[in-house]
């Protein structure tokens, strides 16, 4: 039997095939979870390869259903765990991936791009993770895990605004995870650093040199994969160390141990 058959999981930020969330969705898919892939724009290609490692039907009607929602909305943030709940009569696993990040110099923010910064990094994780527990509850338990960043420990010009919402986002977790562990619910963090998404990709193509200088901060010498972290999300939503909560395991190949 697979760790995970029988399992049902939402995972936010789940549309760019070279994403953290399309790597969360197909490992936890290959493990037999049922999915909910959320995201601001079709997260119908990654639902599709997610079906075929899961092996159960086609997408929207079999385990995987893609759904697109503005996570900066907090009526459809609620809606999203709804229809979970509708499809598949449970939550277990929520992993709350979607995030969006704002380049620009401390003085140069507007207060919109605030705004929306925090309701998408910050207010979208709060809600989800409220709403899914009456389903864990009734289950006698669950395990949630926020994805966060290296920036939410360290510092980094331009990322003011992200590092202050990931910083928010592993607080928010220990705070969860301390009131919610008598119930058998585990919420930890994962903070990944440098990570070969497509914005990195495409900054590795523009900005060639800032892209070597922020690789030199990386003890391994190299970018992570989105696969990587995949692989520890995972490892959290499957492991027997039940004992491990509102913790953040920063998976960064060593960049903020100097």
């Amino acid at each position: 039997m697979k760790p995970l058959q029988g399992k049902v999981a939402i995972v936010t930020g789940a549309s760019s095939p070279v994403g953290i969330g399309a790597a969360v969705a197909r490992r936890l898919a290959a493990s037999g979870a049922r999915l909910l892939l959320v995201a601001d724009e079709s997260p119908e290609t990654v639902a599709k390869e997610c079906a075929g490692l899961l092996g159960d039907g086609d997408v929207d009607t079999g385990g995987v259903v893609p759904l697109t929602v503005d996570l900066g909305d907090a009526d459809a943030v609620l809606a999203m765990v709804a229809e979970a709940e509708k499809r598949f009569g449970r939550v277990d696993l929520l992993v709350n991936n979607a995030a969006i990040r704002l380049n620009r110099n401390f003085g140069e923010f507007t207060a919109a791009e605030f705004d929306k910064a925090v309701a998408v990094n910050l207010r979208a994780p709060f809600l989800a993770s409220q709403a899914v527990l009456p389903s864990m509850r009734r289950q006698g338990g669950g395990r949630i895990v926020h994805v966060a960043s290296q920036l939410g420990s360290v510092a980094y010009q331009t990322r003011t605004i992200y590092g202050m919402t990931k910083a928010a986002l592993i607080h928010l977790a220990k705070s969860m995870a301390l009131e919610l562990a008598r119930e058998n619910i585990q919420v930890n963090t994962v903070s990944p650093g440098p990570i070969a998404t497509q914005p990195l990709l495409d900054r590795a193509r523009d900005q060639p040199e800032e892209s070597a200088r922020r690789m030199n901060y990386v003890p391994m010498g190299r970018f992570g994969r989105p696969e990587e972290i995949g692989e520890v999300v995972h490892w959290l939503l499957t492991t027997d160390a039940s004992f491990l909560t509102g913790q953040d395991l920063i998976v960064d190949g060593g960049y903020t141990i100097h």
